[in-house]
This record gives structure tokens, C-alpha cells and sequence, in this order.
């Protein structure tokens, strides 16, 4: 009489059970693997699948051991749900979008507030309400944008950087007209001299934005007695970024020099304790013989 072979006992991948140990939990062979990683709890099975997909219900899922593509099967939805199901996955596939558009609306509508307050500060309150209620409103809503914009391009031009350059190039012509300022430098820093830092966002930005503020202040301080709002705004505008230009030439130009006149000082050699102690006793005699 042939002997039935016995079927060899599963053992879940997962939890390492098997199935003397859980005799009521339902058994699942989703792979291509034989042997001991044959067999998986459904439950398991479910709950390793939420960890790799991490909330995506339709991402596809492989054996890690031998590639095969799990077979999922959903089951059936009502109309409502279907429904519902679409339209969340709709909206996520908008917000994006949504929330794109309402950034560019807001720093849109953020730069024409501000060329709007820039036009009253620079020509009059009074004025420029008045300048803005006759102009035409397409002119407006295309040309107060531009003001920020402007600013920030303007700041973004490194004349002083520039003359930094000629200057340090043509130093040697400036010593016959100025002494001192020419000198020769024993050496070149590595970045080539140029006084040029990098850019920075946000100072640039803040610097940009603020422009026309300094410039208000500075033309009411300085060119008090112009009787129009935006001839001293415009002059204290040019003053400011003169002044400003040239304590930026002169710093740069200081931090050039200091950096090319460093020095590297020479490992003091340290005596042994006799030497140091013989010579001092023979600096004592000396010094007690010179006092004799």
C-alpha cells in the first residue's frame, strides 16, 4: 500500500506562525516562491501591503523575494461612492494648480499695493490718488507690477563692483595722483581681487523694496528747500545710491588690501628648561656686573 505524502506545514513569512499555531486565519500563496515563503496570513499579507503603498491604494506591490506583481481585487463600490472617489481625486490632482495660482495672485496684487504706495510716496499722497484715479485702469494694473520689478533689477546692477575692478586694475596710475592708495601689494588674493561677494536674495529683495522710503527720507533731509515731492525724492535717490556706492567701494577696497598684506608668522621654537635656565642665569651675572 503507497504512502500519501503530507503537504509540508505553511509558515507565514511575516509573523513567522504556522499552522498548528492559528488554525482559523486564512492562508494566501500570492507568488511565484515555493518553500517556506510560500505561504502568508491574509491579514499579514494586507498589513505589509499598507506599509509599502503608505496610503497610494493603487500603487502596484511585487514579492521582494521573486518579483511577482501581487493581484489585488477590490471589491465593488456603490454610485455614491464611486462618485465621491472621483471627485477626491480630482481635487488632488487640482490643488496643486490651485495653490500656484493663488501665490502668483497674491504676490501680483502684493506688488501693485506696493507700486501704488510707491507712486504716493514718491510724488504726494494727494497726487498720486489723483495721478492714479485719472489714469487708465489697464495702464495701472499692467504698469504698478513693474515698479517692485524694476527695483529689484536695479538693484541687481554691481556698479561698485565695477569700479572696485578699475579701480584695483589701475592702481599704480592712481599713486601719481593720489600717494598711498596705489601701492603695490606683495601679493594677490586668490579670489583675483574682484571685491564682488555673492548675491544675496534676500538682501537684494529688502534692499529693493526699501529703495524709494530711503530715497524720501534721504531727499527731505538733504534737498529740503525742492518744492516738488518727486525732484527730491529722485535727487535723494541719487545721493543715496552715490554715498552708498562709494562707503562700498572704500570698504571693499580696504578689505582687498588687508587680505593681501596678511602674513604668516614664523613656529616659535621652544628651548629645552636648561638652555633657558643657563641663559637666564648669565643675563642675572651680566646684568649684576654691569650694576657693579
Amino acid at each position: 500500500m503507497a504512502c500519501v505524502e503530507e503537504p509540508p506545514e505553511k509558515h507565514c513569512w511575516v509573523c513567522f506562525a504556522t499552522e498548528r499555531e492559528d488554525r482559523v486565519a486564512e492562508w494566501v500563496s500570492p507568488c511565484r516562491c515555493k518553500g517556506c515563503t510560500k505561504w502568508i496570513h491574509q491579514a499579514c499579507l494586507q498589513r505589509w501591503l499598507d506599509e509599502k503603498q503608505k496610503g497610494n491604494s493603487g500603487g502596484a506591490v511585487s514579492c521582494p523575494q521573486c518579483g511577482t506583481e501581487y493581484r489585488i481585487v477590490f471589491p465593488k463600490m456603490g454610485p455614491l461612492v464611486y462618485f465621491l472617489q472621483q471627485m477626491d481625486s480630482a481635487l488632488s490632482r487640482a490643488s496643486p494648480f490651485t495653490a500656484a495660482g493663488v501665490v502668483v495672485g497674491t504676490v501680483y496684487w502684493s506688488a501693485v499695493t506696493y507700486g501704488a504706495v510707491t507712486v504716493m510716496q514718491v510724488v504726494g499722497h494727494k497726487k498720486g490718488l489723483d495721478v492714479m484715479e485719472r489714469a487708465d485702469p489697464l495702464f495701472l494694473l499692467m504698469g504698478l507690477p513693474t515698479i517692485p520689478v524694476m527695483l529689484v533689477l536695479g538693484k541687481m546692477i554691481r556698479w561698485e563692483d565695477y569700479i572696485l575692478r578699475l579701480w584695483q586694475r589701475h592702481s599704480s596710475k592712481l599713486q601719481l595722483l593720489l600717494p598711498g592708495i596705489g601701492r603695490p601689494l606683495p601679493r594677490v588674493p586668490a579670489d583675483g581681487g574682484n571685491g564682488g561677494d555673492h548675491l544675496s536674495v534676500s538682501r537684494t529683495l529688502c534692499g529693493a523694496l526699501i529703495f524709494p522710503s530711503v530715497a524720501s527720507l534721504v531727499g527731505r533731509l538733504i534737498f529740503s528747500r525742492v518744492p516738488s515731492s518727486l525732484q527730491r525724492t529722485v535727487l535723494g535717490g541719487i545721493a543715496f545710491v552715490v554715498m552708498k556706492g562709494v562707503l562700498k567701494v572704500y570698504f571693499k577696497q580696504q578689505q582687498y588690501l588687508i587680505q593681501a598684506n596678511r602674513h604668516i608668522l614664523n613656529y616659535p621654537e621652544r628651548r629645552r628648561d636648561g638652555e633657558t635656565e643657563g641663559r637666564s642665569e648669565g643675563e642675572d651675572d651680566t646684568e649684576d656686573s654691569g650694576n657693579e
